[in-house]
């Protein structure tokens, strides 16, 4: 299952809206420096009592409203300029947005203070700024109040850098997480309080604070020990980190997987698990580097911070698994990224945040493109512009042209022309090979031709020659349409491949089928079954054995109570390509559900025994083999796949 949480068609995200395209909204544009922020957190009510003071400048003339967001379970009792002049205010729940009329104006660029005085009840049941996932909340022996819940009054949404000074009090036997002063303009806006102390792990001479709850405060020490190794491994590729010495927040259930804020990351239980879970930490760790250090100036920059979140999950895998660990990551991620028909990298604001289409574009398409970026200019040369561009741009916000600058540095060439191929378009382009072999005095000649269908392709891309001898690999600069090329070899030529090593994001049969699937399985995620169905039958048109694609189908009909035409779909599924290998173990597991429901126990067992025989525990399939041979299963009114 993907990180992302639930599908959310493809849209025009207010926040992101709201700052890229500035007075389209109505909203005057205005530029947040500083907060100082008193809070009350009472775990036993549950409830925030807080006064904001916010500092700002107004980025039009004669500025008569401003617009903040603030949590819309959080009641405003008053709020006052720096006179003491109370002001008028108006709220929309449709987008937690408050509306405060300034009754003189302000001119452009004259510094302004607006107080807040608010409280409120925080749960995690209310209804969150961003659907479905929850950023706040306060229990009895823990609380989280997370920048992206609005729980204090945002403006510029992840792009407007500011400095802070949050003071938090919490009852006697609490520890406050986060807060103070935080002087460098960032995102310090995340706050924590814990009940009982702490654990604090020494490793690679760093201390990490670790605030772990029940059954993970047996995984802290472990967590610790990661976090450590991680901030040392990427402090040698990125530079100085902006905080050393983290603090590790558990969560818990409907926070998101994980979060990052400057010196602290949050983990939710279902991360943390029983085994540390390098991915999601990796992905965290990064952010104190992509987010807390330098940010994007705007939304429409987002792949710059979530794709090099991402890539540095990547690169952590394969500093400890290899050169093979990252490149299957990378495969997987392309498919992803190939999910978002018509939108580039560089227009990411027309996004829902936290949808499906976000990440895979931001995140998952802008990890693939730095990795196809480093290929393009060599390890070397690659790592040493991110850290000169991480020096010369920390605690700012920055944009594409920025980066690309940067690259461009260090390469000593122009490579405007990747940014407009991967950043400002969009699409892929899917290889086609001609050739003819010709023998010569010295042996062999390879002459041909690549084609593909965007006009405005350049790439350099390898081709491999398999002979008799060793194989030969040759850099052809693919530009335009069709590009020639010539390679000598010594032994005869007897199989030629482009990009065997799948550095180029590019569509292929192989790939359209996995595409389809993947969509199909965002579908599902909010019950368009119909629409998943057609995503899995474009699939099984291209590749008719495709097991997984056979499996996936069988699991909506499955949901649907369709129980013979999900069984028919499940022996498919075991008659077709069983890749990944799991197909095996789960569909006889299905199968075996689908019989005890009928009433055919003898039947189920049978089908147990089968997955058992596999040996594969892919997901606990063993535990739940185990748990059915003992006992029959039986469907539930919300019984899931």
């Amino acid at each position: 299952m993907k990180r992302y949480g639930i599908l959310l068609l493809l849209s025009l995200a207010a926040a992101g809206v709201a700052q890229d395209r500035g007075g389209d909204d109505k909203r005057a544009r205005i530029d947040v420096e500083s907060y100082v922020i008193d809070a009350q957190i009472n775990p036993d009510t549950q409830t925030l009592t807080a006064r904001a003071t916010v500092r700002f400048v107004p980025l039009d003339d004669q500025t008569s409203a401003v617009t903040f967001e603030l949590h819309n379970s959080l009641n405003i009792s008053r709020i006052v300029d720096d006179k003491g002049q109370q002001l008028q205010s108006s709220r929309n729940q449709a987008d937690n947005s408050v509306r405060v009329t300034l009754p003189n104006g302000l001119p452009k660029g004259q510094a302004a203070t607006l107080i807040f005085n608010y409280d409120g009840r925080l749960t995690g049941a209310e209804e969150s700024p961003i659907y479905g996932i929850k950023f706040a909340a306060i229990q009895n022996d823990h609380a989280f109040l997370m920048y992206p819940a609005r729980w204090f009054p945002v403006s510029g949404y992840t792009a407007d850098r500011f400095t802070s000074e949050i003071n938090v009090t919490a009852p006697a036997g609490y520890s406050v997480v986060g807060g103070g002063k935080f002087t460098r303009p960032s995102f310090p806006g995340d706050v924590a309080i814990f009940k009982g102390q702490p654990v604090k792990n020494s490793t690679a001479g760093l201390t990490t604070t670790l605030y772990f709850r029940g059954a993970e405060a047996a995984m802290a020490n472990a967590y610790g020990a990661a976090t450590a190794q991680m901030v040392e491994y990427f402090t040698g590729v990125y530079g100085i980190p902006p905080a050393a010495n983290l603090n590790v927040i558990e969560t818990e259930e409907g926070a998101p997987n994980g979060y990052a804020a400057p010196g602290m990351v949050f983990l939710a239980p279902r991360a943390i698990g029983k085994e540390v879970n390098s991915s999601v930490l990796a992905n965290q760790v990064g952010r104190q580097w992509w987010e807390v250090a330098v940010s994007p100036v705007n939304r429409n920059h987002m792949w710059l911070e979530n794709g090099m979140a991402l890539y540095t999950e990547a690169l952590w895998l394969e500093h400890e698994k290899g050169a093979s660990a990252i490149e299957q990551r990378i495969k997987d991620l392309s498919v992803d990224s190939l999910t978002v028909e018509n939108v580039p990298l560089i227009q990411t604001a027309r996004l829902e945040d936290y949808s499906p289409e976000y990440w895979a574009l931001s995140a998952d398409k802008g990890a693939v493109v730095l990795h196809m970026l480093r290929n393009t200019m060599g390890d070397e040369k690659f790592f040493q512009g991110l850290k000169s561009f991480l020096q010369q741009n920390a605690w700012k916000s920055v944009t594409t042209e920025d980066f690309r600058k940067a690259m461009e540095a260090v390469q000593g060439e122009e490579m405007r022309y990747f940014f407009i191929q991967w950043v400002e378009s969009n699409g892929a382009p899917e290889f086609k090979l001609e050739y003819t072999i010709f023998r010569t005095t010295k042996g062999f000649r390879v002459q041909g031709k690549i084609s593909q269908d965007l006009d405005t392709f350049r790439m350099p891309v390898d081709l491999r020659i398999e002979t008799e001898g060793n194989p030969e690999t040759k850099r052809i600069e693919v530009m335009g349409t069709s590009s020639e090329f010539s390679v000598d070899t010594f032994g005869k030529p007897k199989k030629i491949s482009i990009d065997p090593s799948n550095k180029v994001l590019r569509m292929s049969p192989e790939m359209r089928v996995s595409v389809a699937i993947r969509r199909g399985e965002q579908f599902v995620q909010v019950s368009e079954f119909n629409e998943a169905l057609k995503e899995y039958q474009r699939a099984l048109d291209t590749q008719r054995n495709s097991g997984l694609a056979h499996y996936r189908v069988a699991e909506v009909f499955f949901l649907q109570h369709n129980y013979q035409s999900a069984a028919n779909e499940f022996r498919e599924a075991l008659n077709g390509e069983l890749q990944p290998k799991w197909i095996e173990v789960w569909s006889h597991i299905y199968l075996g559900k689908i019989f005890d429901i009928t009433g055919q126990r003898e039947r189920a067992v049978n089908e147990y025994t089968q997955a058992q025989r596999t040996r594969d525990n892919t997901q606990g399939a063993q535990d739940e083999v185990a748990k059915f041979l003992r006992t029959p299963f039986k469907i539930e009114s919300k019984e899931a796949v």
